[in-house]
């Protein structure tokens, strides 16, 4: 017999459910942020400085910061400069500018009585003239006037600019398999105007003179005028001219130098080096031959002979890092144009794009492009 219900009776409730989502979000949440905070972690590490009000309340050589590289304990200190990639001035879009760091890490080099020597760390295919000559000028001016040797330890690239920069250096050291070399000049350009014609483009052009549009990619080849080629030409030859000058000026003031300290280990020009700055690339054994690098070695060979030039017995290794600011730090979130798209920058990990048409260039054919 079935048990009687009172029909007065309230009706029981139905178990309670907990729903998921809530935990699942929460979960979610804690993934997200601890995504974050490892970014953030990741960007300190870096020397990022995320105090807004100290952001921008320096500049120049005050900016930079102390890094120890190799502490030994010791009185004295050689800097580390590194030149790595592309040698360019300031690049539109991308803070910093190469020239201005490098010449604030010198200068703040000269500030340090500890500082003894400079160790310049090249891996480089080169890069823009005037950057290149700029940061020549820098090195050399830093050495004359405040008797501080630099030398110059090649990595597995320091050609063209990349040996433009090292050629002002008291010493140059290279690996037996770096290459360096590629003396020589280069101004890059397209001519896309078959291109045009195959999909009907007709470029429209008004000029106040003949050679306004000279090297213009628009130009059938049988439009370039003769002149056109004779001025670029006489362009490329003079910066040319200047870089065999800095070579033979650098080298000979250099070996003048070691002669003088009793030096008598490194290398001179050899009369037939000329000969070989006509754009090719050298093995780092090859340019000790003929005289353009004084010695055959890694880093650590190029940091004790920093040390010996430098009359010091030990010394701890530094470098100079330039703390970014919090805007800078927003910056790698993205940065949208009016196209509404967003573009993703990282100073230093993203490359910074293409070379810069209408310059010359102290650049290595083997740097892709």
């Amino acid at each position: 017999m079935a048990p009687m219900v009172d029909p007065s009776a309230p009706s029981p409730k139905p178990p309670r459910r907990h729903s998921r989502w809530p935990w699942i979000l929460g979960i979610g949440g804690l993934v997200t942020c601890a995504a974050v905070l490892a970014l953030v972690l990741s960007v300190l590490e870096s020397g990022w400085e995320t105090n807004l009000l100290s952001s921008g309340t320096r500049s120049g050589p005050a900016r930079l910061r102390e890094k120890v590289l190799e502490d030994n304990d010791a009185d004295h200190k050689v800097l580390v400069v590194d030149i790595d990639g592309i040698i360019s001035g300031r690049t539109p879009g991308v803070p910093g500018d190469l020239v201005e760091n490098i010449r604030d890490q010198f200068k703040r080099a000269a500030e340090d009585e500890e500082i003894r020597a400079v160790v310049l760390r090249v891996d480089s295919p080169g890069g823009e003239v005037l950057a290149s000559d700029e940061i020549h000028d820098a090195i050399r001016s830093f050495q004359d006037e405040h008797d501080i040797p630099v030398v110059a330890a090649m990595g597995s690239l320091a050609a063209s600019g990349g040996y433009y920069v090292s050629a002002p250096c008291r010493w140059i050291v290279a690996h037996p398999l770096t290459l360096t070399g590629s003396i020589g000049v280069i101004f890059h350009g397209y001519n896309y105007r078959g291109l045009m014609d195959k999909v009907g483009v007709l470029p429209d052009v008004v000029k106040s003179g003949k050679l306004k549009d000279m090297f213009s990619g628009e130009q059938r080849p049988e439009e370039v005028l003769p002149e056109e080629k004779r001025i670029l030409n006489d362009l490329v030859q003079e910066s040319f001219t200047r870089f065999k000058t800095v070579v033979r000026e650098g080298r000979n003031a250099a070996a003048e130098k070691n002669r003088k300290a009793g030096i008598d280990s490194g290398r001179v020009l050899s009369p037939e080096w000329e000969g070989l700055a006509d754009g090719r690339i050298l093995s780092g054994s090859q340019a000790h031959e003929a005289g353009l690098v004084d010695e055959l070695g890694d880093f650590q060979k190029a940091v004790s002979r920093a040390k010996a030039l430098a009359g010091i017995q030990d010394a701890d290794l530094i470098s100079f890092d330039s703390p970014h600011s919090f805007e800078d730090f927003l910056g790698l979130l993205g940065r949208s144009g009016a196209s509404g798209r967003v573009r993703l920058e990282v100073p230093g990990i993203l490359p910074q794009g293409t070379l810069r048409p209408g310059l010359l260039y102290f650049l290595s054919p083997l740097h892709a492009h």
